[in-house]
């Protein structure tokens, strides 16, 4: 049984009485941590110092310098603004964190692991807000790998964060179920707001917990992770997204879901490269592996066991069209194998 661990004295003082709002800086960088830092900015507890978010980076094939959606609401609302390259062993960005004499940081997908010095500096530490029920898929795609492992429910885990990955005492959990027509991006969404929701929720216990009867703190208690039980996502890259034919098709369909919107599910056939974007399991075929075929008029992919039936596949550079509209436009390619 996980070990129960009390939160520390020096972790439950009330903010002082001339200053009503706690003070916070937020660690994070995409649309998930975004929909998590708007949140707080519409809670009147919590005075957002600072935000600390990835540097602005070239992205899409114009390779256009764009700034996180976190920097973008960051300067939308006048709040200072750190981009650290690498912060462990950033003597200067320490110290310009100190200086902030934070109450809490907390992070949600930042991109890089707080180092001790960092984790040291705020009054009553820091809490991560994590897309998994931990200690399963700690790392950087546990969204991705629910729905590629076929798992019915998911949820969101709030930590009191150490140096280790997605290592730290868990402070709160929200679980939700997983559809089963799930995307990444739609559980994407639930799941951001949920956590928003999750980590305000943890906050006001943490920073508050002194004050409140023990029945109140009693959720308040921290549950260390049993490190048996953890498991590890990788980080995602393009070529994650190629479409291996001789899966069989129940987990090819989850792949589709799995890695949609990016980084997308492809194959080759006729030195021709096809986007699947959404598809049903057929139970059976006799056709070869990889093998386009045209199965009651609509069209179909052979698996290792089973096989596709296409609803949506996009042309590489081209719009996205239905499986009869590739039909229609691609026929030729019916009895050809993908690679």
């Amino acid at each position: 049984m996980a070990k129960i661990v009390s939160p520390k004295k020096e972790f439950v003082n009330s903010p002082d009485q001339k200053s009503p709002l706690w003070r916070l800086v937020f660690f994070g960088t995409p649309d998930f941590a975004d929909i998590i830092l708007q949140a707080l900015l519409k809670n009147p507890s919590y005075e957002l110092v600072a935000v600390v978010t990835a540097p602005d980076h070239p992205k899409n094939r114009g390779q256009q310098i764009v700034p996180s959606p976190v920097k973008i609401t960051a300067q939308n609302q006048s709040i200072k603004i750190l981009q650290p390259e690498r912060i462990k062993g950033d003597g200067k960005f320490a110290q310009e964190l100190k200086s902030l004499e934070a109450d809490v940081f907390l992070t949600a997908a930042y991109g890089q692991i707080l180092p001790q010095e960092i984790l040291a500096i705020p009054r009553f530490g820091c809490l991560n807000v994590h897309g998994s029920l931990l200690p399963k898929y700690r790392g950087p795609s546990p969204i991705n790998a629910v729905i590629l492992n076929g798992e019915k429910k998911t949820g969101v885990s709030i930590i009191l964060m150490n140096t280790k990955m997605d290592a730290g005492p868990i402070i709160l959990k929200k679980e939700i179920a997983i559809a089963p027509q799930e995307t990444a991006q739609t559980l994407h969404d639930k799941l951001a707001d949920l956590g928003a929701a999750a980590a305000l929720e943890s906050l006001d216990l943490w920073l508050t917990a002194k004050n409140l009867p023990d029945e109140i703190v009693a959720p308040l208690r921290l549950e260390e992770q049993d490190e048996s039980k953890a498991t590890y996502t990788k980080i995602l890259t393009k070529q994650d997204g190629q479409i291996d034919w001789g899966k069989d098709a129940v987990f090819v369909e989850r792949q589709l879901r799995a890695f949609y919107p990016w980084p997308g599910s492809f194959s080759k056939v006729a030195d021709k490269t096809f986007k699947i974007i959404s598809a049903d399991v057929l139970g059976t075929t006799d056709k070869k592996t990889g093998e386009i075929f045209l199965a009651a008029n609509r069209l179909a992919v052979a698996c290792g066991q089973g096989a596709l039936l296409i609803n949506q596949i996009q042309p590489e550079g081209k719009r996205v069209l239905t499986g009869q509209e590739f039909i229609n436009g691609y026929g030729r390619l019916i009895g050809m194998v993908f690679e």
